[in-house]
């Protein structure tokens, strides 16, 4: 009994801390005041979780638990009344939410991004609408954009036709003029969530030729039917988004959810691996369940999928595509 009630208390004191922190934190990065101000709400938030823990053990916990609550219940009341923006002065290159719809085997995506990069600031706006024959989709790609540690990347689901066509999607911070993305103030509705349909030479070219990123590309082994449900599921999800603005998370709302598209399409089902949450070493789970080329060992697949020498090379001109795709392994 004494063991019981010690690990009770030891849970209702990690409890009490854990939502302190977080509403420490969610203040001093949302609240709409002044930093002097914040500072004071956060100390005073810091306090009541102080109290709480510290009277826990003593006769006076009541008071303590009660002080807790009121200052948590509060900040949890202000977190809950913030909503997304459906308008903003928003970045240029996140100004549109792309969105569509599927009448029989034709899918019509609006809203588009084809920009014409040649430097981060200096671009041409285009934003087309462009019909896919679902029928005849023939590839499902996954583009992987490394921009600093090599535990995370950037994720870029692209889908070829029979065409030659290829639409990719991109989950991005939807940021305003002059914002940026912050991974820790991004976990407290600092921004919203854009779900983007791309061409290549746009989205992926940003990261080769402009960025300078290491962008490696990887065949999928994904049935046509798959395939398929897998673009419908990002052409819902981004009409939804469209129509109801939701906050981008850096750990629950990002590009790493996408994995779960794709999940089933390469026969892992619901499967779970902590290289999911940690996408930069996704090719390794994707080679272990042999949704790649697994013919090759994974160093040499993965040097083979590095396309920024075939983008600089080729340039953002049409072609780009097929020129990024010469010697990367099919499954």
């Amino acid at each position: 009994m004494k063991f019981l009630k010690g690990l009770a208390g030891v849970l209702a004191v990690i409890a009490i801390a854990v939502a302190t922190v977080w509403a420490v934190m969610a203040i001093w990065h949302r609240f709409p005041t002044t930093e002097t101000v914040r500072m004071g709400l956060c100390a005073m938030m810091a306090l009541a979780g102080v109290i709480g823990v510290v009277t826990l053990f003593t006769r006076h916990r009541g008071k303590g638990m009660i002080t807790f609550f009121v200052a948590f219940g509060a900040t949890l009341f202000w977190w809950n009344t913030l909503t997304p923006p459906a308008n903003r002065d928003w970045a240029r290159d996140v100004a549109r939410q792309s969105y569509g719809e599927i009448s029989g085997e034709t899918l019509t995506v609006h809203d588009i991004r084809d920009f014409n990069w040649r430097s981060k600031e200096d671009f041409d706006e285009n934003w087309i609408s462009k019909e896919f024959d679902l029928s005849q989709i023939k590839s499902t790609d996954v583009f992987l954009s490394y921009w600093g540690p090599q535990y995370m990347a950037h994720l870029i689901v692209s889908f070829g036709f029979e065409n030659g066509d290829h639409l990719a999607w991109s989950v991005e911070v939807r940021r305003q003029k002059g914002g940026g993305f912050s991974p820790v103030a991004d976990m407290f509705k600092a921004n919203t969530l854009a779900i983007l349909a791309a061409t290549e030479r746009d989205i992926v070219g940003l990261r080769t030729n402009v960025r300078g990123e290491d962008v490696q590309l990887y065949r999928l082994r994904v049935r046509e039917e798959a395939a398929r449900r897998i673009l419908t599921g990002f052409i819902e999800d981004a009409t939804d988004l469209a129509a109801k603005p939701r906050w981008y998370n850096s750990l629950f709302t990002n590009c790493t959810t996408v994995v779960t598209k794709i999940m089933d399409g390469v026969g892992a089902g619901q499967a779970w691996d902590w290289r999911v949450v940690a996408n930069g070493y996704l090719p390794d789970f994707a080679y272990d369940i042999g949704a790649v080329n697994t013919d090759l060992p994974l160093e040499e697949l993965r040097e083979l999928g590095r396309v920024a020498p075939r983008a600089i090379e080729h340039g953002l001109e049409p072609g780009f595509s097929a020129a990024i795709r010469v010697g990367v392994p099919v499954p």
